[in-house]
Order: structure tokens, then sequence, then C-alpha cells
């Protein structure tokens, strides 16, 4: 298995992509085609996204031993849970995209939480 996710992180395709995520129409979306997103208050390395927070903007969690390369990352949240990051910024879901494609996140908020253009 750690074969398979290092060899995964060595990929070429999205630049440095792994088997989390991939891109659909220049974004970057899981490998379930559900639109990943990243949140304005959160600092490299680290969510501020937790409790009502997480459950609308569900964290892209990754096992403990998941090896990244790359502009990818794993960092550890408040829960001790691992979380997938992109470029230092975590990785999440909104909750309310219905269906592979959907990007009603984007701007949520006062435009603290963005797609990922690729």
């Amino acid at each position: 298995f750690i074969a398979a996710v290092a060899l995964a992180g060595c990929s070429t395709m999205g630049g440095g992509a792994n088997q989390y995520t991939k891109v659909s129409d220049g974004v970057m979306v899981a490998t379930n085609g559900m639109t990943l997103y990243t949140f304005d208050k959160d600092s490299a390395g680290k969510s501020v996204c937790n409790g009502p927070c997480a459950t609308n903007w569900p964290p892209v969690l990754v096992d403990a031993n998941t090896v990244v390369s790359g502009d990818y990352s794993v960092i550890t949240r408040d829960d001790g849970k691992k979380q997938l990051a992109y470029k230092g910024k975590p990785l999440y879901f909104w909750s309310k995209d219905a269906k592979p494609g959907d990007k009603t996140g984007d701007g949520f908020l006062n435009n603290a939480w963005h797609i990922i253009k690729m």
C-alpha cells in the first residue's frame, strides 16, 4: 500500500497529483469528482475549520501513513485526524455540492472559500 501511495505521488498528471485529487474542467476535484476548496482563514499547514464549520466543509481526510509529494502535504487537525493540503492550504468539500462538478461553495462566506483553479 505504501509503495502504491508513493508511486501515485510521483505522477506528473496535474503537476504532482496524488491518488486523492485530479483536475476536471480546470478545477481540482477529488477522485469522486467532487470539487475541492480552500479557506482563507486557514494558515499554511493549519486548519481553523472545526466543529460546525467542518460539518459544512468536510475536510479531505487521509490515513496517518499517507505519503504525498510535490505541492501536496498532510497536516494534523486539532482532533488529531490527518488532512490533505495543497500548497500548504488544507482541502475541503462543501456539503451543499450535490453532484460532481458542482462549485456552489466558491466565494462563500464573504469570499473566504475558493475552488482551486489548475
